[in-house]
């Protein structure tokens, strides 16, 4: 098999992160998967062969992200850094009168304010090496969904830091690439409907009546997006193509709904939101 370097990929517990981290494993390259639990990282390794490596790191915690920094400039022994794959991500969910402050906060820490400190940790191997630095977007962070302000609002945050990212680094030689994909097949529907009931449940009355509209128009595309999502592979086949690809894009949109995102972002203020209200029931 060919030995293509090395890659870091942080989120690979499960969904798109563990996808691709199996199959880049799988493809060649020397994967260092990002998990916080011990067992998440044995599972990988058992589906991913020798060439997965599990790395203990939390976005939020720069003690691990520092250490996981040391474990990967020792252990790859001069080989190149060929990329860094920033993908840990979560989802807050809720109208935002009622998003607690420091949920907010929590979620930009772990999207946007995670990325920077790792791809800080790793960018002089990437330097080295000319390598690729690769972040998870989302079609949320250009058009926004309501009920989904909080993860919109660090997707779009995601926009900028790529975009500022890939102007500064061009001149070293160093190729940024964001990913926006739209409905994918991945843990984070569930894990995004049981944050929403939970935040639901202790909501104070005027929440249902301002809102219960929103709220079963947000459980009705959680069910159909989950049922109808893209397969992880064709963010897989984006990663390959980001790293590989002499002249790589600088976005790669990809998913279930996609299309529509696209469309929906073209449209005037006024009216996307009349598009969007429609699609709740209003």
């Amino acid at each position: 098999m060919t030995d293509r370097g090395i890659l870091v990929i942080t989120g690979a517990s499960t969904g798109i992160g563990a996808a691709c981290a199996i199959g880049l494993a799988k493809r060649g390259y020397t994967v260092f998967a990002g998990v916080r639990k011990r067992e998440d990282g044995s599972r990988l390794r058992a589906d991913g062969g020798d060439n997965l490596i599990p790395l203990t790191i939390d976005v939020t915690d720069q003690t691990t992200i520092d250490a996981a920094a040391e474990r990967v400039q020792r252990e790859r022994q001069g080989r190149p850094l060929r990329g860094l794959f920033n993908n840990a991500g979560i989802s807050v969910n809720g109208p935002l009168e009622f998003i607690k402050p420091e949920d907010l906060r929590w979620q930009l820490e772990v999207n946007c304010v995670g990325q920077l400190a790792v791809t800080q940790a790793f960018l002089p191997m990437i330097l080295e090496s000319k390598g690729r630095i690769i972040t998870t977007g989302s079609v949320g962070g250009f058009v926004t969904t309501p009920m989904l302000g909080p993860y919109c609002m660090s997707k779009y945050a995601i926009e900028a830091f790529s975009d500022a990212l890939r102007v500064e680094l061009a001149p070293q030689g160093v190729h940024v690439v964001l990913l926006q994909p739209a409905s994918i097949a991945t843990p984070i529907w569930d894990k995004g409907r049981d944050g929403a009931e939970e935040m639901i449940s202790h909501a104070p009355p005027a929440f249902d009546e301002r809102y219960g509209r929103f709220v079963s128009g947000i459980r009705k595309f959680a069910e159909e997006g989950k049922s109808t999502a893209a397969d992880p592979k064709v963010v897989l086949d984006a990663v390959i193509h980001a790293l590989e690809s002499p002249r790589p894009k600088t976005r790669y949109v990809m998913g279930t709904g996609a299309g529509q995102r696209k469309f929906l972002r073209m449209l005037p203020d006024r009216l996307r939101d009349r598009a969007l209200l429609k699609a709740f029931g209003f």
